[in-house]
């Protein structure tokens, strides 16, 4: 395995990885299928003695044709805009065996002709095909917006491009890539890179000269067209979605990504574009650098939404220049992130608002907890990912506001915004293309702060760092969300009268929430399914006074609407639940629902099964899995 990440088996301490280069055609197939075919050729340093082996992540569904080692010297060609493959019989041919791994992949065993030396050079070729694995995302027609051509898409995080391409798939490798992508004529292609080119024959050329890992090399293939939004930003989507897209951003994505440099130091990867993907895309967003690819939930036609990006925007910074070394240490891809992404929006919309969505945030986790138990090992920031186990099963809410809540506590103990601001870029400037642990990023923080290693912070009794780290449970320090009150305490009030039995109409009808933002109407919603079931006849009557919520477009708004009516057995407008499922298939709103029909009535119970049968074949297949674990039906292994 990998040094000190049990879900990848290359062999990444013995090799350096320079540079990769992808060559490849895509062929859609019907119905809903595709392949891939061509090349990976890797540029490797050797960094130790006797190396006889070269061992790299794949995937049971990728087929390996042949390997070969370059001639010396030998770059890889695409890299200049040539061709990807060598000439015929320039190669060396290697022996090589895919042995199994793990559920979730295999290992691919290159023999070397001969032993390397430390600092040896060399270059691997890796002919192959692929296309039916689990990071390989192919869409009927109908599973589009336009319903009109089929579309093809990559989701690496977290260990899903191993069935993508032979790679050293662990977050602790990062490296430049290059790719040459033939695609059918009426169709683009986009990559997750700085510089791309439309060559002849509907052939792409992508250059990423940033170090990036495994998880963030990303391919879209589909009718999709793009608009300018901003001076270094555009949006993609299907044609027949990218007036919505441009109306919802344009102008807006600029001022996320000023104030991000202004607190974070410079924006390193250029361009920031958005693509907005197919229903079923399972995530909120995917924060590839360059193009970050995102929900079409997202476009609720009144910008309400718009600034989700900014947690995307903050991956810029935290995520994809300093990155988890391991996925056990996923929070520090993430809980860094929710805390840049709240200070950006304290930045723009002031400590009130971003106040009131942390408290959202702090909501969710406290779901979890309950869900789960407070003393579940997966509570924990660093999680011990057992040999086998497949990170993604390891997803939670934990590391998101945990994560929050521990970074926090770090610019608490410091006590002053601007000087936690300086250490933040300073944390960004001294790891930035690295992938770190843990002890890194707090060896540094103690390192950058001597007087509060001085004092000892990191063994205040009930505060250690070690407790935060590797003891589940809630965390031991709550920032202080008291500014959100002005926007909480109406909504909180409002929900109270809701729930009282004795139901006053008249104060309900006083509050006018014509005027109330997202965050203001989750909250409230929060509250209000929190306490539920609510007294006979109220969630009717809600849902007649407030058509803002009952018949929102908004993904927030549709979500706690649907979990409230389950909650309470509302089967009179169960009809919203069906339509929500099949609207959209991202992974944060499809399984909570599922797990709210579970433990419903019959009615609800009835409604998941038939519902989950109509829309399986849109969802993605690890989405696919969850549902079916909470339905207690056999999962398929990737």
């Amino acid at each position: 395995m990998a040094a000190g990440d049990a879900a990848s088996a290359c062999n990444g301490d013995a090799f350096q990885l320079r540079h990769l280069h992808l060559a490849l055609r895509v062929a859609f197939e019907p119905p809903g299928s595709g392949r891939l075919q061509g090349s990976v050729r890797l540029e490797l340093t050797c960094l130790r003695d006797h190396a006889l082996e070269l061992v790299l992540d794949s995937h049971p569904s990728v087929e390996v044709e042949s390997a070969g080692l370059a001639p010396p010297g030998s770059p890889c060609r695409g890299r200049g805009g040539g061709g990807g493959r060598p000439e015929a019989g320039a190669l060396r041919p290697l022996a090589f065996q895919n042995r199994p791994f793990a559920g979730y992949g295999s290992a691919l065993h290159i023999t070397l002709p001969e032993p390397l030396t430390c600092g040896d050079t060399v270059v691997v070729e890796i002919a192959y095909r692929a296309g039916g694995g689990p990071g390989v995302c192919w869409l009927t027609p109908e599973q589009t917006a336009g319903k009109q051509k089929p579309y093809m898409y990559t989701q690496g995080q977290a260990v899903l491009n191993r069935s993508f391409f032979p790679c050293f798939d662990t977050p602790a490798v990062k490296s430049t890539y290059s790719a040459v992508i033939k695609v059918p004529d009426g169709f683009n292609a986009v990559m997750s890179a700085i510089h791309w080119e439309k060559q002849k024959d509907n052939t792409f050329l992508f250059k990423m000269p940033q170090p990036i890992p495994s998880y963030l090399v990303a391919l879209v293939v589909g009718d999709i067209v793009s608009a300018e939004v901003g001076p270094r930003s555009r949006v993609w989507a299907e044609p027949c979605l990218i007036e919505a897209a441009k109306k919802e951003y344009d102008g807006v994505i600029e001022e996320f990504l000023t104030t991000g440099e202004k607190l974070f130091g410079p924006y390193v990867w250029e361009r920031y574009d958005v693509l907005f993907m197919p229903p079923s895309f399972p995530f909120g967003g995917m924060e590839n650098p360059c193009i970050t690819f995102v929900t079409p939930c997202l476009l609720a036609g009144d910008r309400s939404l718009a600034d989700v990006i900014i947690h995307e925007i903050s991956h810029s910074w935290f995520g994809n220049l300093v990155t988890n070394a391991h996925w056990g240490e996923f929070w520090l891809n993430e809980g860094f992130t929710m805390y840049a992404q709240r200070r950006i929006t304290t930045e723009i919309y002031g400590a009130a608002y971003t106040c009131l969505e942390a408290a959202t945030g702090r909501a969710l986790l406290r779901q979890h907890m309950n869900n789960t138990g407070e003393d579940h090992p997966l509570n924990k920031l660093r999680v011990i990912i057992e040999p086998g186990v497949d990170p993604e099963d390891t997803y939670n809410e934990t590391p998101y506001e945990k994560g929050y809540c521990f970074v926090s506590y770090l610019a608490h103990l410091v006590g002053d915004q601007s000087k936690f601001d300086a250490f933040l870029q300073a944390y960004v400037n001294q790891f930035k293309f690295q992938s770190i642990t843990a002890n890194d990023a707090l060896e540094f923080y103690l390192e950058y702060f001597p007087e509060l290693k001085k004092k000892g912070v990191d063994t205040i009794p009930g505060f250690e760092f070690d407790r935060w780290l590797n003891t589940p449970g809630w965390p031991p320090y709550l920032p202080d969300l008291s500014p959100g009150e002005e926007l909480m305490k109406p909504a909180e009030k409002l929900a109270e009268l809701w729930v009282s039995p004795g139901q006053n109409m008249e104060a309900i009808k006083a509050m006018d929430i014509s005027a109330w933002k997202t965050f203001q109407l989750v909250y409230f919603l929060d509250k209000v399914l929190e306490k539920s079931p609510l007294p006979d006849g109220n969630v009717e009557k809600m849902s007649s006074l407030y058509p803002k919520i009952s018949r929102a477009q908004n993904a927030e708004l549709r979500l706690r609407w649907c979990q409230i009516l389950l909650k309470n057995n509302h089967d009179t407008e169960f009809d919203k639940v069906k339509d929500f499922l099949h609207s959209q298939g991202k992974q944060k709103y499809t399984l909570p629902i599922y797990r709210a029909m579970v433990s419903g009535s019959e009615t609800a119970q009835a409604l998941a099964v038939e519902t989950f049968s109509a829309t399986a074949p849109q969802l993605h297949v690890n989405v696919q899995n969850y549902v079916k674990k909470i339905l207690g039906l056999k999962t398929e292994e990737n």
